[in-house]
């Protein structure tokens, strides 16, 4: 038989009858994996937050950004905008300026859309169901369903990169995106969807790992159908240059500069910035402007909305 990412191919396709219930005791492993977190667990002081809007925060924080590196960032963010209201109320060029150093700001300027659609539509408070959330401004299903669990207490799965390959990996079988849902919402306790979010989020991406599972120490491994079977090693990636040295870090730069003005004053952009020179420069500014992050005067100047 086969391999994929870690798990046997099934030979025969699955019947729709078969696909609703493939990955067998969920409730055994379920109560496994939380008595795992319970002792190895990452206890990251963010996870302590229950108030709906602190933990939107934290989840968009954490789309692109490791979890364990989003805490300083978060204090400061909730500090200056506590509630929905305040990020709404709050001039682009402030809310970029608490964002700071976290990159990928498009998720700063879709989080304060979203705040304005809370203001707007939902009376200033994080709506309570998937659908209300993933209609959010910059809120996909992983994040929506996140929020969903952690704070809202619902019996729903946070399926990301890691998530997905545990589940397949105790299907014993690649799925569609539709079955792993399936499968990862009976996976949840719905006693304790929170936690479960939790555990699910660190025990695949600290044992259940892409490469190297820990498959001899593993607490799910009488049910898992891959188990010893991690499959072929993929070819590593090349190795990525120095952040300096890349588009996310000149954005970044530039964006800080920018930001950091008072009132609707224009920043002058002249020169590169470290090693990247103006046409680098310049071509990062059109990308800030093509986003909505920065405006541009035709003349060299640059200011945020």
């Amino acid at each position: 038989m086969g391999t994929s990412e870690g798990y046997p191919t099934s030979p025969r396709p699955r019947t729709s009858a078969q696909e609703t219930a493939v990955v067998g005791h969920p409730r055994a492993i379920s109560r496994a994996l939380l008595a795992w977190y319970a002792t190895h667990g990452r206890p990251l002081p963010i996870r302590r937050a229950s108030d709906p809007w602190a933990v939107l925060v934290a989840e968009v924080m954490s789309q692109q950004t490791r979890i364990d590196r989003v805490g300083g960032y978060w204090e400061r963010f909730m500090t200056a905008y506590p509630t929905p209201a305040a990020l709404a109320a709050a001039p682009l060029r402030d809310a970029l300026r608490a964002w700071s150093g976290l990159g990928y700001n498009r998720r700063a300027m879709a989080l304060r859309g979203a705040a304005e659609e809370m203001v707007d539509r939902h009376d200033g408070s994080v709506p309570g169901s998937v659908d209300e959330l993933e209609a959010l401004p910059g809120i996909g299903p992983y994040t929506a369903r996140a929020v969903a669990a952690i704070a809202f207490g619902l019996p729903v799965a946070a399926v990301d990169v890691n998530v997905r390959r545990l589940v397949e990996r105790l299907a014993g079988r690649p799925m569609s995106a539709r079955e792993i849902q399936a499968e990862a919402d009976r996976l949840v306790d719905a006693r304790r969807p929170g936690d479960w979010t939790h555990a699910a989020m660190d025990f695949a991406a600290g044992a259940c790992r892409r490469r190297a599972p820990a498959c001899g120490t593993c607490p799910l491994a009488r049910w898992c159908p891959s188990r010893g079977t991690p499959g072929e090693a993929r070819l590593q990636r090349g190795a990525a240059g120095p952040f300096p040295e890349t588009r996310r870090w000149l954005r970044g730069r530039l964006l800080a500069e920018i930001a950091a003005l008072d009132g609707d004053a224009w920043q002058v952009i002249e020169g590169g910035r470290g090693n990247h020179d103006m046409t680098a420069v310049r071509e990062a500014l059109a990308e800030l402007a093509a986003d909505g992050l920065v405006e541009l005067d035709g003349e060299g100047r640059a200011r945020v909305p």
